[in-house]
Parts: structure tokens; C-alpha cells; sequence
């Protein structure tokens, strides 16, 4: 039996919903944060403040089930086939991706703003690198993708490595030198390009173009979530320890959640934030995702359908929204709307338009290739339910 309609098995999809609402959290908190540049309610800011953390959720959760899936095929016996592997990452990331960039480059009044990276950049996905907000002020969310595209293209391959060397402690080492190498990395930076400006103009660009962007010193979500995978599938007795009291676990990942928005909130660009908030908020969204898949918790256990379009809508809205938000403000405005920019009216018509567009896209590209992809890899129902809730990751502040 294949799932024609890319839909997943009620029992499936039970045990994703909790992961569904952290998809939902995610481009909720991506939204808030990226609707600051444009007319908006002071409220915002409070929030939005905070919502670049999204893209940190989005790593952890890319990083637990891309692990996941290849280390249940090495568990099972199966192995890792890279064919199949990037034969589904090709045609659940780039279709949408190609048709968002095409009408960035080809229709001017679609950017959200002035000023795009080189169009090799975004094609090879190195666009994340040297990005400079002081030239570049248009598709710059593109660069978690970039980093995204980076981890599925090299993180198969390594753990083909390992396991044709059959020294599996190797990975864990190298798992604690990246993060380590991260670690130091970043206070290099700070230290040598941030902090030497501080106080003067252009500061915050240099933050965000050598600490914040590149991909060697943003690895914290995506390794904590191989970690929290390597655990589930080859330490099951742990897992059940860590799955056993899962409200428990919310509360404390709401915990630390709490800590980390105290300590990033309205101080992004700081040396707590950038040696010490990021890997605390992976952490964080790390336990959040042990709670999510523990089924004594409360987010495993309600199925809302809400959370559950979000999420599936949530890759396509990443790649349109800043676009369609710029796009409608200049509609209302133009067709004589009295209707405030900055206004709670405009936000929610915004948030309509956004939704509107994503679901646009996922019916008529994502869809489609999806099919495609099911007929080409010719898939059981199992693998295909689980690629279909892995791909929905693809999220970027």
C-alpha cells in the first residue's frame, strides 16, 4: 500500500503530532521575528525578539530525524543508501526552493527588499557564507537552508565512514570535537571581529556575518539533535528513561527556554549569546523534542490538526513569507485600504496572505514531486510516512 496522497497512518502520524506542534512553534517564532522589518505592532517586538530561536528548534528537530532515519537503517541491518537518501532530499528541497528563487531573480517587486546574494551562491547553498547585511538585504533567511543542504549532503557520507570502519565511538568523538571546535570558533570570532567594533556602526552586521551565519560555528542544534538520535535507537534503555516522566521533561525544557530568553532576549548580539546561548538553547529545544515524542506527554498525546497544517506548510511559508508579507502591505496600501501598518488588522491579514501562499506552493510543487518522488523510490507506506514528516524541517531565520 503506497500513500498516493502523501498523507500519514492515523498511528503515525499519532506519534509525530508532538513534533508537529514544535514545527508549529517554530515558524510561528521565524514569523514574528522577520515581521519586524516590516509595519508591525509594538507587541511584536517582545516576541519577535525572541523568534530567531525558531531556526534553532528547526536544527535540533532536522538533525533527530535525518539521524534518526539513517541510524534505524544501520540498527536494522539495512545500511545507508545514498541513493535513495538524496534522491529524497533532491526532490523534497529544491522544487519549491528553484521556484522561489526564480521569481526572486526574475520579478523585481518580489523581494522583500534591495539587494541579493550572487544567484551561485544560492545554488550551490553557500550563500551563508560571508553574508554580509550591509550589501544583502533580500532572501538572506536562505542561509539555515544553506547550512540544512550542508548537513544532508556530508553527515550520510560520514556515517557510511564510520560504519564501513566499524568504529562507531569514532562518531561520538567527532560529534564532541565539531562541538568543541563551534565553541571556540565563535569566541575567536567575537573576540577578533565583533568586540573590536563594539560600539560603532555596522557592529551588529559583522555579528551576524561571523558568528551567527556560518555554518562551523552553528552546528549546536543539528548535533544535539544526532545525539539525542544515536541515544533512542542504540541506547533504548536510556530512551525510556528520558521518555519515562515526559511532562516532567516539557516543564523542564520550558525551563531552560525561560533562562535562554532571559539571557538572549534584547541581547542578541553579546558574548553570553554567542558562546553560551547557543548550545543552551539546543539543549533546551533538545529537551523540548524528548518531551514531544515521550507518549506520557501532553504534546504526543493532542492531535491538533491546526499545528498539524502549520507544520506541514511550515517549509514553503519559510520560503515565501517575507516576500508575500512586503507584497501585501504594498496592496492594501495601494488599493486604498484604511487599514494601519502597524496595526493588529494588518498582521492578521498578513498572517492570511502567508498561510494563503504556502499552501499554494505545497499543492502545486511540493505535491506533485512528492508523488513523483513515491513512484521513482516506489515506496512502502512506513518509509514514505516518515520522510514526509522529516522533510517538513526546512526552516530559516
Amino acid at each position: 500500500m503506497h500513500l498516493s496522497n502523501g498523507t500519514l497512518p492515523e498511528t503515525t502520524h499519532k506519534k509525530l503530532a508532538g513534533l508537529d506542534h514544535l514545527r508549529a512553534l517554530a515558524i510561528i517564532l521565524v514569523f514574528l521575528c522577520h515581521y519586524r522589518m516590516f509595519g508591525h505592532p509594538n507587541w511584536i517586538n517582545d516576541i519577535g525578539g525572541f523568534g530567531w530561536t525558531g531556526v534553532d528548534l528547526f536544527f535540533v528537530l532536522s538533525g533527530y530525524l535525518i539521524a534518526g532515519q539513517l541510524f534505524n537503517g544501520i540498527r536494522q541491518g539495512k545500511g545507508v543508501s545514498l541513493k535513495e537518501f538524496y534522491l529524497k532530499r533532491f526532490f523534497r528541497i529544491l522544487p519549491a526552493y528553484l521556484v522561489v528563487l526564480t521569481l526572486y531573480f526574475s520579478i523585481p517587486a518580489f523581494k522583500e527588499r534591495e539587494g541579493l546574494s550572487a544567484l551561485w551562491k544560492y545554488l550551490t547553498f553557500t550563500q551563508n557564507f560571508g553574508l554580509d547585511l550591509r550589501q544583502i538585504h533580500a532572501f538572506t533567511h536562505a542561509w539555515s537552508l544553506c547550512i540544512e543542504e550542508q548537513f544532508y549532503l556530508f553527515f550520510p557520507l560520514i556515517i557510511l565512514f564510520f560504519t564501513r570502519l566499524k568504529q562507531p565511538k569514532w562518531g561520538f568523538y567527532l560529534v564532541l570535537a565539531l562541538i568543541l571546535g563551534g565553541l571556540a570558533i565563535r569566541t575567536y570570532s567575537w573576540f577578533h571581529f565583533v568586540a573590536p567594533m563594539q560600539g560603532q556602526d555596522g557592529v551588529g552586521q559583522l555579528w551576524f556575518k561571523w558568528v551567527y551565519y556560518p555554518t562551523y560555528g552553528r552546528l549546536d542544534g543539528l548535533l544535539t539533535g544526532i545525539i539525542i538520535a544515536g541515544i533512542f535507537q542504540f541506547r533504548p534503555v536510556v530512551k525510556e528513561r528520558m521518555t519515562r516522566h515526559g511532562n516532567a521533561v516539557l516543564l523542564a525544557g520550558l525551563a531552560l527556554i525561560t533562562v535562554c530568553y532571559f539571557m538572549c532576549n534584547g541581547n542578541m548580539i553579546s558574548i553570553e549569546t554567542s558562546i553560551i546561548g547557543f548550545p543552551l538553547l539546543s539543549i533546551a529545544y533538545g529537551v523540548m523534542v524528548v518531551a514531544a515524542v515521550s507518549p506520557s506527554c501532553i504534546l504526543y498525546k493532542i492531535n491538533a490538526r491546526v499545528t498539524g497544517v502549520i507544520a506541514t506548510l511550515s517549509y514553503p511559508i519559510y520560503l515565501s513569507h517575507k516576500a508575500v508579507v512586503n507584497l501585501t502591505q504594498q496592496w492594501v496600501a495601494q488599493w486604498g485600504m484604511d487599514i494601519a501598518p502597524d496595526g493588529v488588522v494588518m498582521f492578521v491579514i498578513c498572517m492570511i496572505t502567508v498561510v494563503l501562499a504556502g499552501a499554494v506552493l505545497h499543492w502545486i510543487v511540493e505535491k506533485p514531486f512528492l508523488r513523483w518522488r513515491d513512484k521513482v523510490l516506489k515506496r512502502k507506506v512506513v518509509p514514505v510516512a516518515a520522510e514526509v514528516s522529516v522533510g517538513d524541517n526546512k526552516i530559516a531565520v
